[in-house]
């Protein structure tokens, strides 16, 4: 599958394929949010009320996986890793999005184990990384699933993800296309920041468009709410949102991730047929208790009528569209 990917390599638009030269720049990508500490941010103690009770809090085990789906003609396959991490399933491909493995952020702990082992993956043709923060971008995660396949990345990110087992790494601006095999991959805007740490602001960030056979499954990466949404919606008619609910309550008070109403608004402005959520109950990354997001989320939803078109992952469940 990876020959057959290669093969047909990049059809659309500019393609990129990074070296081990860093590129660098001063200038913030568009949508890039401000690094201003919000307001009151002071008053709450990140370390004693979240991290230090997180160290104590046993992890909890995820239900055991089921068996990978054989897919149909037409069927698209989503089995919920954790976090902003999913298997996505074709007839034909096995595509990693966000995978992250790790047992902690630093000092973050993971509080929740994933729902498949790395083991337990199929072969993966194609690795999508949204943008270069920790809890997406994990290098050990990423060298155990190299398997001298492609990688792609958004603009300035390649070079960390260079020398980890693939055998083509991919950059790509907002809004580039590029098609491996009948696979068509773009990545879109969002409202964000792609700084692995305090000094490279200038990395990009993202969310992908995975269209095959025509479907289109829309990763939203990490994004705050925007106008843009209506962009991607209005450019691509998206069967399956995913879209993240948690980290609202962030410790610094900025303004960098949806809520349940805010990712329930970017969802009606995709006109997006069925939501999965993500980004909640793996990491505790902001102040809001670990079961409040999607209780929240479904409450929203039923009050506008939505509820049916949320549905609600478990961890290692495969769920076929």
């Amino acid at each position: 599958m990876v020959k057959k990917l290669l093969l047909k390599g990049t059809q659309e638009i500019r393609k990129r394929v990074t070296g081990g030269t860093k590129v660098k720049s001063k200038t913030k990508p568009e949508h890039h949010v401000s690094m201003k500490l919000g307001e009151g941010w002071h008053r709450r103690n990140f370390l004693t009320e979240v991290i230090i009770p997180s160290l104590f809090s046993p992890r909890e085990v995820a239900a055991a996986s089921a068996p990978l789906p054989e897919l149909l003609p037409g069927q698209i396959g989503i089995t919920w890793i954790g976090h902003a991490s999913f298997l996505i399933q074709t007839p034909e491909h096995s595509i990693l999005i966000d995978p992250n493995w790790a047992k902690w952020l630093k000092v973050v702990k993971r509080l929740k184990e994933p729902g498949l082992k790395i083991h337990e993956l199929p072969a993966i043709d194609l690795v999508l990384v949204s943008h270069a923060h920790f809890d997406h971008l994990d290098k050990k995660t990423l060298r155990t699933v190299a398997s001298d396949q492609p990688i792609i990345v958004p603009e300035y990110v390649g070079g960390l993800v260079q020398g980890l087992g693939f055998n083509r790494v991919q950059e790509l601006k907002r809004w580039e296309t590029t098609e491996l095999g009948s696979l068509r991959i773009t990545l879109t805007p969002a409202q964000h920041w792609g700084a692995r740490v305090i000094h490279d602001r200038h990395r990009g960030f993202g969310g992908f468009l995975i269209e095959y056979g025509g479907r289109t499954i829309y990763h939203c990466g990490d994004s705050a709410w925007f106008e843009g949404f209506a962009e991607i919606g209005d450019r691509s008619k998206i069967d399956i949102a995913l879209l993240p609910i948690g980290a609202y309550d962030a410790p610094t008070g900025r303004d960098v991730h949806m809520n349940p109403e805010e990712a329930l608004r970017a969802f009606t402005a995709l006109k997006a047929r069925l939501m999965i959520p993500m980004h909640y109950g793996t990491f505790r990354l902001g102040f809001e208790p670990m079961a409040e997001p999607p209780d929240r989320l479904l409450g929203h939803a039923r009050s506008l009528g939505l509820d049916e078109k949320i549905r609600i992952l478990q961890e290692g469940k495969p769920a076929v569209f």
